[in-house]
């Protein structure tokens, strides 16, 4: 019989720090609910004007950059990585693999919550593969398939 996926229900801004090396202004994910194991999870981006991309993208118009759409997703997934490997080190790095199938939807601006819905496509040792969408307000506002790899 196959084992039943480790569940960790939740993580908050101090278990994604020590899962990621990312920091601000680069981190772009707040919060990780609904996580099973390495198979789904649910993470949280809330989207606010004083972020530095703001500045320049656009001044006149705030529009949260595609680019970081995917970088969240990838984020949410490379957290789920690290910590669905319970009872041993954390690793040291989570690279970014692949991105593939990108779609952008809909503008994300100040005031959104993202919610970046992962779900793993495949494992092969230390690599994963996920869908993602990003969602606000329950519209989806991107998608894609991206990929991690944990050393």
């Amino acid at each position: 019989m196959e084992e039943a996926p480790a569940t960790l229900q939740a993580a908050d801004i101090a278990a994604i720090l020590k899962a990621l090396p990312h920091r601000y202004p680069f981190l772009m994910v707040d919060r990780i609910i609904n996580m099973r194991g390495d198979e789904s999870a649910v993470g949280i981006k809330n989207v606010t004007f004083n972020e530095p991309q703001f500045l320049g993208h656009f001044p006149d118009n705030p529009v949260f950059p595609g680019v970081l759409l995917i970088e969240g997703m990838a984020q949410t997934a490379g957290a789920m990585c690290v910590l669905s490997q319970l009872g041993g080190d954390l690793p040291k790095n989570v690279y970014f693999l692949t991105i593939d199938k990108a779609k952008f939807r809909k503008p994300v601006v100040p005031g959104d919550t993202v919610e970046y819905h992962v779900k793993k496509i495949a494992r092969k040792k230390n690599m994963w593969w996920f869908r993602s969408e990003a969602k606000v307000a329950g519209q989806i506002v991107a998608e894609a398939e991206v990929g991690a790899m944990v050393a």
